[in-house]
């Protein structure tokens, strides 16, 4: 048999809706965010209505940060969550780690007019292979980011390596609403108008369309926890927000 017979034919995933090679799509998904990092918040404010604010306040009551504590956000973009946990409790500390550097300089723009700074690190790194030794963090979060991951699994078994036993995970993302009617409505809205909107606002109407088929494609809530229970983590729940539009999902390592 010849070299090329013995191969393994190339693994694909899903970029939306698009089926590519698995060696493409972090490429891909690092081009979206980079177009669209001027223009993030804004965007997420529009898109929600601010309704995502409500969430990620939901998130940090449920994680209910305590004084010390060492957080990993994983695709923490421009630090939404990471202010929000070193607002709630004094002497902890962020890391903010995200494969898109121009959101990472977003992000220390508003550490520093928030005189943050010295409480936060940045760092340019992919959710599947963190540069961190094991047992390194109190708390890992990700936000509106595992969706994007090549091999979601793999960033799940990652969180659980760097976490300190007792620590604490937690996954906001968007998921599937229970009701079929209020599914069709809310799929109608997202296709329809969030890639005009990208377009008219941001300039990019093709990215906003990739995020938008990129949640179709996301494990629904149940299917999700059973991914975490995989990781290793125990005592795994969710809690549906906005009727399931988005979802929490929460897990220890014991």
């Amino acid at each position: 048999m010849t070299d090329n017979q013995t191969q393994d034919p190339p693994k694909t995933t899903h970029f939306g809706f698009r089926t590519v090679d698995e060696g493409e799509k972090a490429g891909m998904v690092h081009g979206v965010f980079t177009r669209v990092a001027s223009r993030y918040d804004i965007m997420n404010d529009l898109m929600s209505a601010g309704v995502h604010r409500l969430w990620k306040d939901a998130m940090m009551d449920w994680l209910a940060p305590r004084p010390g504590q060492r957080l990993l956000d994983v695709a923490g973009g421009t630090g939404d969550i990471a202010f929000r946990f070193l607002h709630r409790a004094p002497q902890t500390h962020a890391t903010v780690l995200d494969m898109t550097e121009s959101m990472l300089a977003a992000g220390r723009q508003r550490a520093a007019a928030e005189q943050l700074a010295d409480r936060l690190d940045w760092v340019v790194g992919d959710a599947m292979a963190l540069p961190f030794p094991d047992n390194s963090f109190d708390v890992y979060t990700i936000s509106f980011g595992i969706r994007n991951v090549t091999r979601v699994q793999d960033a799940l078994n990652e969180a659980y390596r760097v976490l300190r036993h007792g620590g604490r995970l937690m996954v906001l993302e968007f998921s599937q609403l229970p009701n079929p009617a209020l599914q069709w409505a809310y799929d109608r809205y997202s296709f329809n108008v969030i890639p005009v909107m990208g377009q008219i606002v941001a300039g990019d109407r093709d990215s906003y369309q990739y995020l938008v088929e990129s949640i179709r494609k996301f494990p629904d809530q149940e299917r999700f926890a059973e991914m975490i229970r995989h990781a290793g983590f125990e005592q795994v729940k969710y809690r549906n927000l906005s009727m399931g539009i988005a979802a929490l999902h929460s897990g220890w390592k014991l």
